[in-house]
């Protein structure tokens, strides 16, 4: 079991920049994946960042260049840098961990964060 709490979002105008948190209830270190989804209204919910355990990352089209997804193990803390905000970008994000289990895989997430980009 793990438990995640976001933090950071809020409202930022277009161009800005915010830096996403994400705090887990234990160590992180095994872990096998951490990632950002997002869910806009009316919309499903996107994966946009995600990072192994080994610090391999991996990005939605709509961010690559403008978004980095970090992990600090010391502090079981996943962030989510993003840049150049854009109108777009406005969501809820959430964060999510995955570890292997017997048989498959088991998702955790958090309650989310709400990111509104707008002037």
């Amino acid at each position: 079991q793990v438990q995640l709490v976001e933090s950071g979002g809020g409202l930022v105008q277009p161009g800005g920049s915010l830096r996403l948190s994400c705090a887990a209830s234990r160590s992180i270190f095994s872990i096998n994946a951490m990632a950002w989804y997002r869910q806009a209204p009316g919309k499903e919910r996107e994966l946009v960042a995600g990072i192994t355990s080994g610090g391999r990352t991996n990005y939605a089209d709509s961010v690559k260049g403008r978004f980095t997804i970090s992990r600090d193990n010391a502090k079981n803390t996943v962030y989510l840098q993003m840049n150049s905000l854009k109108p777009e970008d406005t969501a809820v994000y959430y964060c999510n961990a995955r570890t292997v289990v017997v048989g498959g895989y088991m998702d955790y997430w958090g309650k989310g964060t709400l990111v509104t980009v707008s002037s």
